[in-house]
């Protein structure tokens, strides 16, 4: 069984995000019927505030709502950083504390198309930091490319944020994160899904070594390439890590692509000896409930 650290979902998926009929949001039946054709027994849903990368905007309170109504679904509170008074000043920490005792789980995600050092983004941390809540966003390369706090190549303000706030756990997501598992992926790269096998250790595995504040969300068409993009890397990757690795699906619509690949992947890698099942009970579900307190 599984545990998702990362999918979105509505009651009303509201108007196509893209061209199709098909780009809605899953609502939480269509998710939990995909979810009982792999063995995902619970999730933690992840509300959209940020404009950036939604139509319609949902609020924590419609997620606490989900939750209530079906003990599967594992609350995530979101706060836009230029909310409230778009200021520093800002009071972060008190709302991810009443979120917190609401019964939330963690931040995000947290997509906002500004730099992830712009003084307001680095304010909503350290109110997170105060919370004792964990932190999931989205990256982006470049201002203006999409959405997600915005990073140069090698993570370089990803790692300030580590060290400035090292009681707070981060939950590293999306396609800009994951291209550094090798060195020195090109712009294209780090705005997609990089092929073939790690040449040279990237800043990924440098960073969860050096601080280990840092989680890997392994959600999405990102994560799962990551791994896969690389077999024999992906079994020493998940071994040296596996105290900070979540599977995720990050699913985002009806025709769910991303809700099998990860666990397929997984399951073969187990059922073929490649990793343990200690390993493999870890990231499916374990640091979930471990890190979660679930």
């Amino acid at each position: 069984m599984f545990i998702d650290i990362h999918v979105h979902t509505k009651r009303i998926p509201g108007p196509p995000r893209f061209t199709g009929d098909q780009m809605t949001f899953a609502t939480p039946d269509e998710l939990l019927a995909g979810y009982d054709e792999i063995g995902v027994e619970r999730a933690c849903v992840l509300p959209e505030v940020n404009p950036e990368c939604s139509y319609t905007l949902q609020s924590n309170e419609e997620i606490l709502e989900l939750a209530e109504r079906n003990s599967r679904f594992i609350p995530f509170c979101n706060v836009d950083p230029r909310a409230m008074t778009n200021s520093i000043r800002s009071p972060f920490d008190r709302i991810f504390k009443y979120y917190r005792d609401k019964g939330c789980k963690g931040i995000g995600e947290v997509s906002a198309n500004l730099s992830m050092l712009d003084p307001l983004v680095q304010a909503m941390f350290a109110g997170a930091e105060a919370a004792g809540l964990s932190v999931t966003f989205h990256l982006s390369p470049y201002a203006g490319y999409d959405y997600g706090l915005v990073v140069g190549a090698g993570l370089p303000e990803l790692e300030t944020t580590l060290q400035r706030f090292p009681k707070l756990k981060i939950f590293a997501h999306s396609q800009t994160f994951w291209a550094e598992m090798g060195a020195r992926p090109t712009l294209e790269e780090r705005m997609g899904y990089p092929e073939g096998k790690i040449q040279e250790e990237g800043r990924v595995p440098e960073l969860m070594r050096k601080y280990e504040n840092l989680y890997g969300d392994l959600s999405a068409g990102s994560g799962c390439n990551a791994l896969v993009r690389d077999r024999e890397y992906a079994v020493k990757f998940l071994d040296e890590f596996q105290d900070r690795l979540f599977f995720g699906t990050d699913i985002c619509q009806p025709t769910m692509p991303t809700l099998r690949p990860l666990a397929a992947f997984l399951r073969d890698l187990l059922a073929k000896g490649e990793i343990s099942q200690t390993v493999f009970d870890k990231v499916a579900r374990g640091n979930a409930v471990r890190v979660l307190g679930l």
